[in-house]
C-alpha cells in the first residue's frame, strides 16, 4: 500500500509547489493593462478597415491610450465615436468631418464602348493587366466591382458597368480607394458635393473619341469658378476641395457634363 501512497504524496507536493510558484511568478511578472484600452476598443466600430493608419481597431485603441494618438481618426465611427473616446480619455472633444468615397468616372456602358470581351478572372485588377481593360477609355472604371467586394457596408454597386456609391451607406473607410487599379476613387468631405467625374489625361480629341462625358480640358470651368477652386492640369480639370464651396457654377458651365453634383444619396 505504501508503494502507492508515497509517490502520490510526492507528486501532490510537487504539484502544490508548482502551483504556488506559478501564482507567485504571475504576480511578479504581471503586465498591467490599462483598462482604458479595452474601453476605447469597445467604442470603436470593429470594422478593422485601417483607415486610421493602424492595422485594426485594437491597435488604434492601444495607440490612443499609450501614445496619445488623436481620438478623431476613426472615419467609420465619425464624430460620435470620437466624442465617446475623448470622454474616456478625459480629453476635449476633437472635430470630425465625415467623409465619403467618390468615383471619378462617367464611363458606363452608354458613354464608352468596349474594345473586346474579357474572358479572364472577373476582377478589375486582372482586366487591367490586359491592355488597361476592355473599355475604349483606358483611364476609366473597369466595372468588375473589386471596390464593391471590399466594401464592408455594401455601399457600392456596379450598374451599367460603372461602380456607384450609396452615400447613405458609405462610412468613408477608404478600402475601395486601395483596390481600384486606376485610382479612380477618392475620399472627400461629405459636404463637398462637386466632382469631376473623369480621370483621363488624354487630349480633348482623344477623350471625345472614347467617352461621351469625359473631360476635354476646355478650361471653361476654371474661368467660371468664383473661388479659384478648379484648374485644368495635364488636360484634366481638378478640384481643390479646400477652396470649393459646392456652388455648382462649374457643373452648370461644363459642356461635356463631366462635372457633377453628387449631393444626392446615390451617384447617378
Amino acid at each position: 500500500m505504501t508503494t502507492y501512497i508515497l509517490p502520490m504524496v510526492v507528486f501532490g507536493a510537487i504539484g502544490l509547489a508548482a502551483g504556488v510558484l506559478l501564482t507567485v511568478c504571475s504576480k511578479i511578472f504581471e503586465v498591467k493593462v490599462d483598462e482604458r484600452i479595452e474601453a476605447v476598443n469597445e467604442i470603436l466600430p470593429q470594422v478593422n478597415c485601417g483607415a486610421c493608419g493602424f492595422s485594426g481597431c485594437a491597435d488604434y485603441a492601444s495607440a490612443i491610450v499609450q501614445n496619445g494618438t488623436p481620438t478623431n481618426m476613426c472615419k467609420p465611427g465619425g464624430a460620435e465615436c470620437a466624442k465617446k473616446i475623448s470622454a474616456v480619455m478625459g480629453m476635449e472633444e476633437m472635430k470630425v468631418t465625415p467623409q465619403v468615397a467618390a468615383i471619378l468616372c462617367n464611363g458606363n456602358c452608354h458613354n464608352t464602348e468596349v474594345k473586346y470581351d474579357f474572358q479572364g478572372v472577373q476582377s478589375c485588377k486582372a482586366a487591367n493587366s490586359f491592355y488597361n481593360g476592355s473599355k475604349a477609355c483606358t483611364h476609366g472604371c473597369l466595372g468588375f466591382g473589386d471596390c464593391a467586394k471590399v466594401c464592408p457596408q455594401n455601399a457600392i454597386t456596379v450598374v451599367d458597368d460603372l461602380a456607384r456609391i450609396d452615400k447613405s451607406k458609405c462610412i468613408g473607410c477608404g478600402l475601395c480607394t486601395k483596390v481600384c487599379p486606376d485610382q479612380l476613387i477618392i475620399l472627400r468631405d461629405i459636404d463637398k458635393t462637386i466632382d469631376v467625374c473623369c480621370s483621363s489625361t488624354e487630349t480633348g480629341k482623344v477623350v471625345r473619341s472614347v467617352c461621351k462625358h469625359g473631360c476635354i480640358g476646355c478650361k471653361i470651368c476654371e474661368k467660371k469658378c468664383p473661388n479659384d477652386a478648379i484648374h485644368v492640369e495635364n488636360n484634366l480639370a481638378r478640384i481643390d476641395y479646400e477652396k470649393c464651396t459646392a456652388c455648382g457654377v462649374c457643373a452648370d458651365a461644363c459642356p461635356q457634363k463631366t462635372i457633377r453634383r453628387c449631393d444626392a444619396v446615390m451617384e447617378v
